[in-house]
């Protein structure tokens, strides 16, 4: 994120004074972008990275309606404290009946390596500021749907009777809305296409039979934006 910062601000001072004051005269009535996502749920120990689409019909110059969606990947460390207290509670007393009997040693530790992929649909407005020719700035809220699928890989004996429990097909997966907000900025170098860097903040409460927590996710992306269409500027 620092980075990415750090290079925006760079390319901005490379504009000339000229160039930043002059308004857009050019706002085509399409908008296609595909890049690189990055998600990040830090209270699930979850980095996921993958595709990020978006379309778009631009109603006004300051107005667009869009389509949102994205598909990433990673894995994460499935460990008790994660879970719900009850779970907790139910897994501590198994584990300590199996230390008795000397069937685990003492202080075993459930980790669970877990694959996970990450979908999400979004659809709505997005407030767009273009007094810049080369610079244009948006703001939207972030509302919609996200799907997730989670393969958990046991490792032992032990760890695949918990899976067992808490996953009986071998896989968990959950459908959950969400709601946030993002927004960024683009940088318009050609006529018809630009740079677009974007960042969304959002709330999620997937798979809350058996996780202790909601998730609050990050999502970062990068990559071009095609513009072609009518030009609504005029």
């Amino acid at each position: 994120m620092t980075n990415s910062v750090t290079f925006l601000i760079f390319l901005l001072m490379l504009l000339s004074p000229n160039h930043l004051s002059a308004q857009q005269d050019y706002v085509g009535l399409f908008d296609l972008y595909n890049g690189f996502a990055w998600l990040d749920s830090p209270s699930a120990n979850l980095q996921e990275r993958g595709y990020h689409l978006q379309a778009g019909i631009n109603a006004k110059t300051w107005l667009a309606l869009g389509f949102d969606y994205s598909v990433v990947q990673g894995n994460l460390t499935l460990t008790p404290n994660l879970l719900k207290p009850a779970l907790q509670t139910q897994i501590a007393g198994q584990l300590a009946a199996l230390e008795a009997a000397g069937l685990i040693p003492t202080g075993y530790q459930v980790a669970v390596s877990t694959a996970s992929t990450t979908q999400t649909f979004a659809a709505g407005p997005q407030l767009e500021y273009r007094r810049f020719r080369q610079v244009t700035f948006f703001a939207r809220p972030s509302i919609g749907a996200i799907f997730e699928s989670a393969t958990p890989h046991p490792s032992d004996a032990v760890t695949t009777a918990i899976v067992q429990q808490l996953a009986p097909s071998g896989k968990k997966t959950d459908w959950e809305p969400f709601y946030g907000f993002g927004g960024g900025v683009e940088l318009n170098f050609l006529r018809y296409a630009s740079i677009r860097l974007q960042a969304d903040f959002v709330h999620n409460d997937l798979f809350a039979d058996i996780l202790k927590n909601s998730r609050n996710t990050v999502r970062l992306s990068i990559g071009p934006a095609f513009h072609f269409g009518r030009n609504i500027a005029r």
